[in-house]
């Protein structure tokens, strides 16, 4: 039972997490980015957030919609593994003249068939590991140009069942809240063309930490600090073409703190979370298997860039590049993407081309289907 917890916490952490925090946050498929816009524009959304999928970017922009939505993306997730695992994302958005947006969503992800073991090897029977989230999001204006949002979600994670050394194994549960700004500039002129610029922060997944044994320390969630800006520029004066620069910066919020002086056994021990967005913009201590390092608060950040071309808002091109420090997750990434609108219904496809040989995320697909009601 100890392996196949190990096994399936591996396979989450290792390309969802940054090294930096593997072992120390549960629930990883929470930082799955859903939708396969923003995917494919280098995993930039916090500063445009306009569409269904603004609820995991930025529920501030649930303020500036006035249509109601619904959205799909499915996903193979690991591919190089060929174990069987999938990623799904449902949302939906609904408007009330003079209330606002309100959004709500489902996170499901399949993590295959396990088998049970004794300590001796014996087969004791299969089980179905997964994990799920729904929750709700609202986002609201303070002026023509700001408004702040929020969200929250219920957190269930099944990994596994039976004992561990007289400890029975129970799915962990918890609840997270999201805090979250955005800011539009109205329309201005550069070079005779019409331009847009946005800026927004997003704080998610603030909660208690998740328990599966009655014993264990509660593993956290991963929070998340998320800040970025998006730059729109019409290329012609009818707006027919249109191009979308976007910068996303984001962080785990999670932190390890030693305790304990022996330099050849060092022990650590999890932070809650309030301390631990106090104390984790600065640089930190940890052991990567055969030394101590430290992590600088740059090495610590995460780099989203994206591209997006537009045709009459009917047809988009979309690239971006995703870089992690090799001291805090070492992954590194091109995505591409396109789109496309006809009348009420969208489709956007995304691929990730890593630039690590082997690298457990490499050739991942998505594909987003939307409806438009307007």
């Amino acid at each position: 039972m100890k392996n196949i917890l190990f096994s399936l916490f591996t396979i989450l952490l290792l390309p969802l997490s940054t090294i930096a925090q593997v072992g120390i946050t549960a629930v990883p498929f929470l930082q799955i980015e859903p939708d396969s816009r923003a995917t494919g524009m280098g995993n930039t959304g916090v500063a445009i957030a306009d569409n269904a999928s603004a609820i995991f970017w930025n529920p501030a922009g649930l303020a500036f919609q006035n249509q109601s939505q619904i959205s799909l993306t499915h996903a193979n997730w690991l591919p190089a593994f060929n174990a069987d695992l999938f990623y799904d994302y449902l949302v939906g958005t609904y408007h009330v003249d003079g209330i606002g947006t309100i959004g709500g969503h489902i996170t499901f992800l399949n993590l295959g068939e396990q088998t049970r073991t004794d300590e001796t090897g014996l087969e004791l029977g299969r089980f179905n590991s997964f994990e799920i989230s729904a929750g709700l999001s609202y986002g609201f204006r303070l002026s023509n140009n700001f408004a702040l949002g929020t969200g929250i979600r219920y957190i269930y994670s099944s990994l596994a069942d039976g004992s561990v050394s007289g400890q029975q194994i129970n799915p962990g549960s918890s609840v997270g809240v999201d805090l979250a700004a955005l800011y539009k500039t109205n329309p201005f002129t550069v070079g005779n063309r019409m331009a847009t610029f946005n800026a927004g922060l997003n704080l998610s997944n603030i909660g208690p930490g998740i328990q599966y044994t009655d014993n264990a320390q509660r593993d956290p969630l991963p929070t998340i600090f998320r800040a970025g800006w998006a730059y729109k520029m019409d290329l012609d004066r009818n707006g027919l073409n249109t191009l979308t620069l976007s910068n996303d910066i984001s962080k785990i919020m999670a932190r390890n703190e030693r305790i304990g002086n022996d330099p050849d056994n060092p022990e650590y021990e999890t932070m809650g979370v309030f301390e631990a967005l106090i104390n984790s913009w600065g640089s930190f201590e940890r052991f990567n298997g055969t030394e101590t390092v430290t992590v600088s608060l740059a090495e610590q950040l995460m780099f989203g860039f994206g591209l997006e071309y537009w045709y009459d808002n009917l047809f988009a091109l979309r690239t971006g590049y995703y870089f992690e420090h090799p001291e805090n997750g070492n992954r590194e990434f091109i995505t591409l993407g396109a789109g496309l609108r006809y009348n009420i219904f969208g489709v956007d496809f995304s691929y990730l081309y890593t630039l690590e040989d082997d690298h457990p995320l490499a050739n991942t697909i998505r594909l987003s289907l939307l409806i438009n009601f307007r």
